[in-house]
């Protein structure tokens, strides 16, 4: 599902509040390689809540994170950009059999019941979900949108920057392609993207993404807390948290004072997904899918997910088996001894973005 397309080889770019990621890919006989990446910080102030404020400003970042990419220079200027999470709106609803061309204009009908935004205020796309197994009456149809002004403006930004957006993606369509091999699942199943400004729910079954949430819990706020209670700037402190167990830490006062600080923080995000898998649980209808809708794993990425430890303690306090994401898993080789192997987690929505177009040429 995209909401924008054109004809041309083009790498990913994911933009949140704090950071940009860039991943571009190469298909040689239908194996994919990872040819560039790179990311940048975005100074505080120039995007929040996923709305662009100063778009001359963000255009400058993303000109120079282009061009300081590690591995192969960025030979193209199409890009497939990210939409922010927070301003979208995703939804699994059910449409009666019909040509494609009949159901293009009775989505756009039928989705006024559910986007809380008037229809002529958001650009909407939509594609209807193959069944894991075959049901005759109806379609399951995901359908997403977002505000037009929001989609503008980041269309507006890549422009200033030099670059020709031929597809714009909501983030959690792109983590799913990522991290999810052949974008088909058994069960349903739980990805959270815990990143520097935001934390990303999202429920994929079958073929599709189910439902999504975005919570403002950030990995950003457990590096505030360890300033704050170590008294250390904020650099230190981000050095401090990753070298930080959060099962097992040491036995010291410093320890002592990092678990008081990250443990209120990480056990009410616990709260808040278990809340959210609960809801899912409880009204998600599963017609075309052939197993139950109780979510069987959950998967973790985002630049947050390095926390060490961080699996098992959602593991224990949510009651399900929970592991950090396979970067590597729609490759067909892990044999790349690229730097981004030291953080490749806080790449996934990027690289989701650059898979959609690899392996789906517009």
């Amino acid at each position: 599902m995209e909401f924008l397309t054109l004809e041309k080889e083009a790498f990913g770019l994911d933009i949140s509040d704090l950071s940009l990621k860039i991943v571009k890919l190469t298909n040689k006989k239908g194996f994919f390689r990872l040819a560039s990446f790179g990311k940048m910080d975005i100074d505080p102030g120039i995007i929040e809540k996923g709305v662009i404020q100063d778009e001359d400003a963000l255009a400058k970042i993303i000109k120079v994170a282009c061009r300081k990419v590690k591995g192969k220079r960025l030979n193209t200027r199409y890009v497939v950009a990210s939409l922010p999470e927070e301003k979208s709106f995703l939804q699994v609803i059910q449409m009666p059999r019909m040509e494609e061309k009949e159901l293009e204009s009775a989505i756009r009908f039928e989705a006024e019941n559910y986007i809380p935004l008037p229809i002529g205020e958001v650009y909407l796309d939509f594609h209807a979900i193959a069944p894991i197994k075959d049901h005759l009456n109806h379609l399951d149809v995901l359908i997403a949108a977002l505000p037009k002004k929001i989609i503008n403006s980041y269309v507006s930004c890549f422009k200033k920057a030099g670059l020709i957006p031929i597809a714009l993606e909501v983030e959690s369509q792109a983590i799913a392609r990522a991290l999810i091999k052949n974008e088909i699942t058994d069960y349903p199943l739980a990805l959270i993207d815990f990143g520097k400004s935001s934390t990303d729910f999202i429920v994929f079954a079958g073929r599709s993404i189910q439902f999504t949430y975005s919570i403002p819990t950030s990995s950003e706020q457990l590096t505030a807390a360890i300033s704050k209670a170590l008294d250390v700037n904020f650099e230190k402190a981000e050095k401090i948290k990753m070298g930080y167990d959060l099962i097992n830490p040491k036995a010291d006062a410093r320890s002592n004072k990092i678990t008081q600080a990250v443990t209120p923080i990480l056990a009410d995000l616990a709260t808040q997904i278990k809340k959210y898998i609960n809801f899912y649980q409880d009204h998600a209808a599963h017609e075309h899918l052939a197993y139950d809708k109780k979510i069987e794993k959950i998967i973790l990425c985002g630049g947050g997910a390095n926390l060490k430890g961080l699996p098992e303690f959602f593991s224990e306090n949510l009651s399900i088996p929970v592991e950090l994401g396979d970067f590597w898993v729609n490759f067909s080789s892990k044999k790349i001894n690229h730097a981004i192997n030291s953080d490749p987690l806080s790449f996934v929505t990027a690289l989701g973005l650059a898979l959609r177009e690899i392996k789906n040429p517009s």
